[in-house]
């Protein structure tokens, strides 16, 4: 009997460029796999139907998982393939992120029809986005601009630019990377200067964690420099409880023996950043993320966090 392997997905083109991903090299490194006994099956999640408004004010980002999680757990499909920035610090019982594939550029672009850079749009422009973090990164620099809500995949995204919904928009490279879409981009921004989401450029595989059979099948996609970089990074958002209600960024990179983390917690206008950056044996990646997100929130305090909850709360009323 042949083997079956349902791999799910949600349906955006970025999302099956990914799940392709996962197939391809499913089948290049197991003989016994074709690609008819490789399906990939599309689950429409929450989130996706969710267009008109902020997912903080629907649920956050589990919402873009919740119905793959169900059919995984219900034994429907197999495993199921994630861009690992979507995925909250807490996952549904029984369930595990088992492979990190090497990760893809983590650096967000610049997208506009009307400046080359975020330091030449006009002053007052529309800013598209629905990101807390790159809204606070972009006021940071630009406190001029306006700031309305873009939501929706890459596409629909660039369309609404096109239609002039707004100047400029962001994006992460790697979407586009692997799209083959890169060359719609304006600006490529430095991770000093405009720092990633947690875990951005990585994609993930969750499965059952006592499926023995997906574990096999999975290990030789998995790397181990994207797994330290994005565990650092994972536990960083979990110590500070950093979601999509939440302008966070971090990226962890690898220095010899050692990983160095530099996180970020920003105020909703950009205008008060609490920063660490702390180094630690790569074998202590877990550890290292909780202990910069302590610090920035002891550096932060309670009534920084109160008044962020407060202005994040009117601005998507």
């Amino acid at each position: 009997m042949s083997i079956r392997i349902k791999i799910g997905t949600r349906g955006s083109p970025l999302a099956l460029a990914q799940a392709k991903d996962v197939k391809q090299r499913l089948i290049n490194t197991h003989d016994e796999l074709t690609s008819e006994g490789v399906e990939i099956v599309v689950i429409k999640t929450t989130g996706d139907r969710i267009l008109d408004r902020h997912l903080m004010s629907a649920g956050g980002k589990g919402l873009f998982t919740k119905e793959i999680e169900e059919a995984l757990l219900s034994g429907d499909i197999d495993c199921a393939v994630h861009s690992c920035k979507d995925m909250p610090t807490q996952l549904p019982d029984g369930l595990t992120l088992s492979t990190f594939l090497p990760r893809e550029d983590n650096r967000d672009v610049f997208i506009s029809p009307v400046a080359k850079s975020l330091n030449d749009l006009p002053e007052g422009s529309l800013l598209g986005t629905a990101s807390l973090r790159r809204r606070a990164l972009a006021l940071r620099q630009r406190p001029d601009l306006k700031v309305v809500t873009f939501r929706g995949n890459v596409q629909s995204r660039l369309r609404k630019l096109e239609a002039g919904e707004a100047a400029a928009t962001f994006l992460a490279l790697a979407g586009l990377n692997r799209m083959e879409m890169a060359d719609v981009a304006t600006e490529r921004l430095d991770l000093e200067r405009f720092p990633p989401a947690p875990a951005q450029g990585a994609v993930t595989i969750e499965i059952r964690d006592d499926d023995q059979k997906m574990h096999s099948f999975l290990a030789p996609l998995h790397c181990s420099i994207t797994t330290e970089q994005v565990t650092a990074e994972r536990s960083f958002l979990a110590a500070l409880d950093g979601s999509c209600r939440t302008p966070i960024a971090a990226y962890a990179i690898q220095e010899g023996a050692d990983l160095v983390l530099r996180g970020m917690l920003l105020s909703l206008d950009g205008q008060t950043v609490f920063e660490r950056s702390m180094r630690r044996p790569r074998e202590q990646a877990e550890e290292l993320g909780t202990a910069v997100g302590e610090a920035i929130k002891e550096d932060a305090g309670a009534a920084f966090f109160d008044q962020l909850k407060q202005d994040i709360e009117a601005a998507i009323e």
